[in-house]
C-alpha cells in the first residue's frame, strides 16, 4: 500500500512539470554580436607616445605612416618651407579618417605644456579622408591676439578646400595650402594690422596669392629636382669620365714614324750639310698608317 503511494505521488510530480512552460531565453541579436566584436576606434596605445609625449621635433607628425613615403616627403618640405617664410610654425597631427583620439589625452592641456615656449604655432589634428573632422589650436603666445571668429575661418576656409579633392593626398596638400594662407592674416593680427575679421571668407588678399604661389612653385621645383637628381647625376658623371678617358689617351699617346729610303739627290746618297723633308700625304692620319711619300711637287727640300 505505501508503495503505490509513493508511485503515485512521483507520476503526479512528473505531470506538473510536464504542465510548465520551459523558459525563454532571449537570444542576442547580430547587432550585439557584431558590436561586440568591432575594434575601437581610439588610436592604439603604442602610437600614442609618439603623438602626444613630447614637443614634435619635425612639423609632420605620422607615427602610423598613413601618409604614403612620398606623400609624407612633400607636405613635410611645404611645412618646412612655412617655417622659413612665415613667424608662426604649422605643426600637423596625422591621423586616420575614422579614429578618435583616447579619452585620457588632454589636447588643451598638451598645447599649453608644450607650445608655451618657442615660436608662435598653429596645430592641426587632422584626419586623413575626412578633413571636416580636423581640429585647430593655437600656441598660449597668439591666442589672444588672433580671435576665435578668425580661428574658425581659418579652419573653414581650409576644410572647404580640402574636400574640392576626392583623394586624401590631394585633400591634406589643399588643406595645407590654405591653412599657410590664412596664417598670414594672423600674422598681421600679431603685428596689431587689420585682419581679416571684416573680409569675406573667399577674399584672398595679393600678397597672400603670391606667397601661396610662391609656396607652391617652390615645392614643385622640388619635387622635380628630387626626381631628377640622381639620374642627372649619373649622366654627368658618365660624361666627365668619358672627357677625362678621352683627354688622359691624347696625353698618353705615342706616335711612331716610319723609316723611308731617301731617294738620291745629285746623284749621291747624302749632301754635306743639306737634309731632307719628310711629308706626309695627311695629317689626320697616324705616320705609321702612312707608307707613301707625297708626290715631287709636294715636297720640299
Amino acid at each position: 500500500m505505501r508503495f503505490l503511494s509513493v508511485i503515485a505521488t512521483a507520476v503526479l510530480i512528473a505531470n506538473v512539470y510536464a504542465l510548465v512552460e520551459p523558459l525563454q531565453v532571449e537570444q542576442p541579436k547580430p547587432e550585439e554580436i557584431a558590436g561586440d566584436l568591432k575594434p575601437s576606434s581610439d588610436i592604439a596605445e603604442k602610437f600614442l607616445p609618439a603623438y602626444f609625449a613630447e614637443r614634435p621635433k619635425s612639423f609632420l607628425i605620422d607615427p602610423q605612416g598613413l601618409l604614403s613615403p612620398a606623400d609624407y616627403r612633400d607636405r613635410l618640405s611645404f611645412l618646412n618651407y612655412h617655417a622659413t617664410d612665415s613667424s608662426i610654425d604649422l605643426f600637423v597631427y596625422v591621423m586616420g579618417g575614422e579614429q578618435d583620439i583616447p579619452s585620457e589625452v588632454r589636447e588643451e592641456e598638451m598645447i599649453e605644456r608644450f607650445f608655451s615656449e618657442g615660436r608662435p604655432a598653429v596645430v592641426v589634428y587632422y584626419y586623413l579622408g575626412a578633413p571636416q573632422r580636423s581640429v585647430v589650436y593655437l600656441s598660449p603666445s597668439i591666442t589672444d591676439s588672433v580671435s576665435a571668429a578668425e580661428q574658425h575661418r581659418a579652419l573653414e576656409s581650409s576644410v572647404m578646400q580640402a574636400i574640392e579633392k576626392t583623394r586624401p593626398a590631394e585633400q591634406i596638400e589643399k588643406f595645407l595650402v590654405q591653412m599657410s594662407i590664412r596664417i598670414y592674416w594672423m600674422e598681421r593680427m600679431l603685428a596689431g594690422e587689420p585682419a581679416a575679421a571684416d573680409a569675406p571668407t573667399q577674399v584672398v588678399s595679393v600678397a597672400m596669392k603670391q606667397a601661396a604661389t610662391k609656396s607652391a612653385k617652390l615645392l614643385k621645383l622640388q619635387e622635380t629636382a628630387s626626381k631628377f637628381a640622381a639620374p642627372g647625376g649619373m649622366v654627368l658623371g658618365a660624361i666627365v669620365l668619358v672627357l677625362g678617358f678621352n683627354r688622359w689617351l691624347r696625353l698618353s699617346a705615342r706616335y711612331r714614324f716610319p723609316d723611308f729610303e731617301v731617294e738620291p739627290r745629285l746623284g749621291g746618297a747624302h749632301a754635306a750639310g743639306v737634309g731632307a723633308v719628310i711629308s706626309f700625304a695627311s695629317a689626320a692620319v697616324p705616320p705609321a698608317s702612312q707608307r707613301d711619300q707625297v708626290p715631287d711637287y709636294l715636297r720640299r727640300a
